[in-house]
C-alpha cells in the first residue's frame, strides 16, 4: 500500500515540476529553482505535522520527491558553466534549505 501511494504523489508531482519548470526554464533555470524551494517549503511544512505513514508517503516522498528535481538541477548547474553554475548551486540550496526551515516553523506554531 505504501508503494502505491508514493506512486500516486509522484504521479502528481512530477508532471507539475516538468510543466512548471518547462514554463519558466529558459537561459536561466528558474523554473527549477522556483520547483526546489516551493518543494523544500512544502516539505517543511508537512515535517512539521504529525501525518499517518500514509499520508507522509502520499505528500512527502511521493508528492514533494516527484515535484522536486536533483537530477535537472545538477545538469542544469552543469550546463551554466563554472561560475554561473556555481552561484546557481548556493542560491538554490540556500532557498531550499531556507524555505524548508520556515516551513517546519510556520507548520510548528500553526
Amino acid at each position: 500500500m505504501t508503494g502505491l501511494l508514493v506512486a500516486l504523489g509522484a504521479a502528481v508531482g512530477a508532471p507539475l515540476r516538468y510543466l512548471l519548470a518547462q514554463r519558466w526554464d529558459d537561459r536561466h533555470p528558474r523554473g527549477t529553482l522556483v520547483v526546489n524551494v516551493l518543494g523544500s517549503l512544502l516539505l517543511g511544512l508537512l515535517s512539521a505535522r504529525s501525518l499517518s505513514g500514509h499520508a507522509t508517503a502520499l505528500l512527502a516522498t511521493g508528492f514533494c520527491g516527484g515535484f522536486t528535481t536533483y537530477s535537472a538541477f545538477a545538469v542544469q548547474a552543469h550546463g551554466l558553466g563554472p561560475r554561473h553554475g556555481a552561484a546557481y548551486v548556493v542560491v538554490t540550496t540556500l532557498s531550499a534549505v531556507g524555505a524548508c526551515a520556515l516551513g517546519f516553523w510556520v507548520g510548528s506554531y500553526a
